[in-house]
Order: structure tokens, then C-alpha cells, then sequence
């Protein structure tokens, strides 16, 4: 894996869900975790595509879903895959009962049909 000083496996995540859409009362479909920082965003299928803008804003360029079993690493900057890559700090996905889409409560009822 290429940018390996962009990832910091001692940080933890920021939370279970997206920090902006928690804050927002927002909804996302899928989780991504920055690498560098924690931060945990919803992904580019979701509404607000929080873990673009992520890195949009800090320059963090790695990102792992923070879905539980994907361990895959997305490289903004050079728009590279990983299969794989340093384990990071515990949880490696949000908890396997937090529904996706999520959270449960705020996920409108024809969510399927306003992604992408």
C-alpha cells in the first residue's frame, strides 16, 4: 500500500456512526473510516458524502470502510484500492446490530430510491 504515513493505526474511530449526520440528525447508507484521524463519514452513496468531504476539507487521503467484515482502504489521492492494509485501532466496524442504511430511526422509508 502506497501513503502509508498518511494512516495512523493507534487512533480509534471517532464513534459508530457519521459525525456530521449525528450532529445534523442526517442518515447514511455505508461508513468509512479516516485513517489518518478516525473520523468516521458516510460514504459517497449516502446523501451528504461526509468521507469525501473529510478529505475534501483535511487532506486525509486513506480512508477503510468501517462496515463489519470489509477491511478494504480507499486511497483519495491516487484512487487506488486495497484489499487490505495495517490493522487499525479497535472497533474495525460499527456494531454489527447498527442497521445499514443507519442509524435506525432516521432513515426515511423510500431511502433506496433517493441514493445516487
Amino acid at each position: 500500500m502506497s501513503d502509508e504515513s498518511a494512516i495512523d493505526p493507534g487512533v480509534p474511530p471517532s464513534g459508530t456512526g457519521c459525525v456530521e449526520c449525528e450532529e445534523a440528525g442526517g442518515w447514511w447508507f455505508h461508513l468509512r473510516r479516516c485513517a489518518s484521524c478516525g473520523h468516521i463519514g458516510c460514504c459517497d452513496d449516502s446523501p451528504a458524502k461526509h468521507a469525501t468531504a473529510h478529505y475534501r476539507e483535511t487532506g486525509h487521503p486513506v480512508i477503510r470502510s468501517f462496515e463489519p467484515g470489509e477491511a478494504w482502504f480507499w486511497n483519495f489521492a491516487t484512487d487506488e484500492l486495497y484489499a487490505s492494509g495495517p490493522e487499525l485501532a479497535p472497533p474495525e466496524s460499527h456494531p454489527a446490530d447498527q442497521p445499514a442504511p443507519g442509524p435506525a430511526g432516521r432513515v426515511p422509508a423510500n431511502w433506496a430510491e433517493t441514493l445516487r
